[in-house]
């Protein structure tokens, strides 16, 4: 299985999202590929927003090595999911995907069988709080998800 999590600057929600399910598919011992990616290119390679960082580091999870990237037509070749964490995000990866891609793209927390909330809400111009319920929410979609998804 080849994830990419999607989002606008990739500082924020995606690499929080890929740093928690990187970590639960790790210690699932599976062999997944795990990344994330911006629809936007005004951070690329800058390291994650430092509240993410926080937020991830206090419950154990690590992105000192994230650099933002830009999403790239390839990415829609190379990955077997590419999972928005909004609808905005996932309208620009359906008007972008190729139709031959081999990609499919989706919300991620529907990916994950989660009915409410709907999106990852942009914690960017929130408080400390918002960041903790990205991680959480992370937490919830790496459970789902390997609950759904690692036995196939």
């Amino acid at each position: 299985m080849k994830i990419l999590f999607v989002c606008l600057g990739n500082i924020c929600r995606s690499p929080v999202l890929e740093a928690v399910l990187r970590d639960h598919v790790r210690r699932a011992g599976l062999k997944w590929e795990v990344a994330s990616v911006g629809t936007g290119a005004w951070h690329v390679g800058r390291a994650a927003d430092p509240r993410s960082c926080a937020s991830a580091t206090r419950r154990g999870y690590s992105m000192d090595r994230h650099r933002a990237r830009q999403l790239h037509v390839n990415h829609f070749y190379e990955y077997d999911w590419l999972l928005a964490a909004d609808r905005e995000n996932l309208r620009e990866l359906q008007l972008l995907r190729p139709a031959d891609a081999s990609a499919r793209v989706e919300l991620a927390l529907a990916f994950a069988g989660l009915e409410t909330p709907q999106e990852v809400p942009d914690p960017y111009f929130g408080a400390d709080a918002d960041f903790e319920h990205v991680v959480d929410l992370a937490e919830e979609f790496a459970r789902n998800v390997l609950a759904r998804y690692a036995k196939r």
